[in-house]
């Protein structure tokens, strides 16, 4: 047996593996695959647990599934609808989430559900076959997909919904969520999560309340301020993570407030690069140095540049405008509150 590792020293077996590479073609990332290869073939050799080595083998192919499917539609901006797959077709919240459906794709979006019925189902009915995507899970009771999505291409059944969540955030470049059950509560948490500890880039996050009830974002706010930051828990900073709305046009218009100078970031050797639409004249910079002081590196400052070396693998934005942050990589909370200022200069 030969002992592998994933620096070169693998002799005969790295030399297979780079014919096998070479005979199927068109791999481009070379060094990623065999890396991948060889993950597969050290887990066969560590006597895994055949229930393991069939969550790594799952996994794998669903998330190579999840980039082919979303691959094709990377340059559209997506909005990923969460809700309880109970909510009945005669209640106001459905219409209002088929609504928002609608004016998401009236304003160039497309949508992300879960697959299922309820708010999931609302949002398709408004976006439209064209503009939705499915991202459905296999439960012991059989989750069938809506019928917008009934054989809809870009419809994709998951076993593990870790592998879900990955695909429902991963994709979006916004979240909203409607009222609903555990699994929206887990959702809206994780969302939270990922944001407030930077494992995800900023994005507007919509909490959209019934109107007509009023109360179930609002309570869950107050349980956040009255439990959670008076402990000490969380900061005051963590509420510019999220919005809480109860209008179909306001929910869209905080959408596309977030995009209406803001493009992207990027992290490169520790400098934050915030891509814009438009430039940023001076006067302002010099007010969000100090506005922000508090966000960034000792000495350090945010300064005007033009695309980075290392972004040269993005050539389709390497004319935007940028600003460099010596961001000091804890107040993501802080970090969304200089995006909004940005968009307002």
């Amino acid at each position: 047996m030969i002992e592998l590792h994933f620096t070169r020293t693998n002799g005969p077996a790295d030399e297979a593996i780079e014919r096998l590479i070479d005979l199927v073609g068109g791999i481009e990332e070379r060094e990623l695959v065999r890396e991948m290869i060889l993950a597969a073939l050290k887990a066969g050799q560590e006597k895994n647990d055949r229930a393991d080595l069939k969550l790594m083998n799952t996994t794998m192919k669903e998330m190579r599934f999840t980039g082919k499917m979303f691959g094709p539609y990377r340059h559209v901006r997506k909005v990923t609808v969460f809700g309880s797959a109970r909510t009945r077709p005669d209640e106001p919240v459905y219409k209002m989430a088929r609504t928002f459906g609608r004016k998401l794709a009236d304003s160039g979006y497309m949508v992300i559900t879960g697959g299922g019925g309820g708010i999931m189902q609302a949002a398709n009915e408004g976006a439209g076959e064209e503009k939705s995507f499915g991202v459905n899970i296999l439960l012991p009771f059989e989750q069938k997909p809506n019928p917008v999505l009934a054989g809809n291409p870009r419809l994709i059944t998951y076993k593990y919904f870790f592998n879900r969540k990955v695909a429902f955030l991963k994709e979006a470049d916004a979240v909203a969520l409607f009222p609903g059950g555990f699994g929206t509560l887990d959702e809206a948490m994780e969302t939270l999560t990922l944001l407030q500890n930077g494992k995800r880039n900023p994005l507007p996050l919509i909490l959209i309340e019934d109107p007509e009830r009023g109360t179930y974002w609002a309570h869950w706010l107050r349980f956040f301020r009255e439990e959670l930051l008076s402990q000490g828990y969380i900061a005051e900073s963590d509420f510019n993570l999220f919005e809480a709305v109860d209008s179909i046009d306001t929910a869209v218009e905080r959408i596309n407030r977030f995009y209406s100078r803001y493009h992207s970031i990027r992290y490169v050797n520790r400098k934050l690069v915030i891509r814009l639409s438009s430039p940023i004249d001076a006067l302002s910079i010099e007010e969000l140095n100090r506005r922000f002081s508090d966000i960034l590196e000792p000495g350090g400052k945010i300064s005007p540049s033009g695309a980075l070396p290392e972004e040269a693998d993005e050539p389709d934005i390497l004319n935007l405008p940028r600003l460099v942050a010596d961001f000091n990589y804890r107040d993501f909370g802080r970090l969304r509150a200089l995006i909004d200022e940005i968009n307002r200069c």
